[in-house]
């Protein structure tokens, strides 16, 4: 998609009701223009919060510019900070996620966030290590348990911890404890030196029920749901066939009648 056919897709989205969009991935950071993306979607009145999940590995030179041009928050994903346990798992250079966070950190944002993705026996030791990292950086951290999207099952059986000891632990240390209400009763702990939520599983009731977002593919269709595969509504095609706004509006409102929980119960 052209930035002009990603920025008239917000657009829509906007006037529809919806108020905060994320970048996301794949790495959002591979596309030249993700400036003048990052431009055109904060420039849209009524929008509210425009933020990103990135690895950050080319986020150092573009921090500064991205924030001044409305980017407000960033999410970043780092399971290590173990140079060699952190190629394995991304083929990347540890060196420039730091030299981003740093950047991103410098820049202003707030908040930025650390995502780390728990995997047993690969890091599951270094979560200690990453709450103080986080702390001295002035990040927040974002435990996530491993999911079955995307992967095979014996890769699930293998690396799949969960949380739960960690929640154990941070309860014991937390001055505060915060529930995040729309964001599937995510628990925010607030620690003397540094923020920690722990992300389970999305595949569940509780989380469908209160689920409400709607997702764009890089090849421009509306996707309900992250757990289905079958519930692609093409925006793109109608857009570049002259499609008018009361008609892209349309597709929106069918998408968001399409939606229904994928666990209900």
């Amino acid at each position: 998609m052209t930035v002009e056919e990603i920025v008239r897709i917000v657009r829509t989205a906007v006037a529809m009701g919806i108020s905060r969009v994320k970048l996301t991935g794949g790495e959002p950071l591979v596309r030249n223009d993700i400036v003048e993306i990052v431009k055109g979607i904060s420039s849209i009145q009524g929008l509210m919060d425009l933020s990103m999940t990135t690895n950050a590995s080319k986020l150092a030179p573009l921090a500064k510019e991205l924030h001044e041009s409305g980017l407000k928050r960033v999410n970043v994903s780092l399971p290590t900070l173990d140079a060699d346990i952190y190629h394995k798992l991304t083929g990347g250079n540890v060196e420039e996620t730091l030299r981003g966070i740093e950047a991103t950190v410098k820049a202003g944002f707030c908040p930025v966030k650390i995502n780390m993705l728990l995997l047993k026996d690969i890091n599951e030791s270094s979560v200690l290590h990453m709450m103080d990292f986080a702390g001295k950086t002035g990040t927040a951290l974002q435990l996530i348990e491993l999911e079955r999207i995307n992967i095979t099952d014996s890769y699930y059986a293998i690396h799949h911890k969960s949380l739960d000891e960690f929640e154990d632990l941070l309860k014991q240390k937390a001055l505060k404890v915060e529930t995040r209400q729309f964001m599937q009763s995510r628990r925010v702990y607030h620690l003397p030196d540094v923020k920690v939520e722990v992300v389970h599983p999305i595949e569940n009731a509780e989380f469908c029920k209160h689920c409400t977002r709607l997702r764009v593919t890089s090849d421009g269709k509306l996707k309900t749901c992250l757990m289905k595969n079958g519930d692609l509504i093409d925006f793109l095609t109608p857009m570049r066939n002259g499609a008018s706004d009361q008609k892209l509006r349309e597709l929106f409102e069918l998408a968001n009648q399409k939606k229904q929980p994928f666990n209900k119960s």
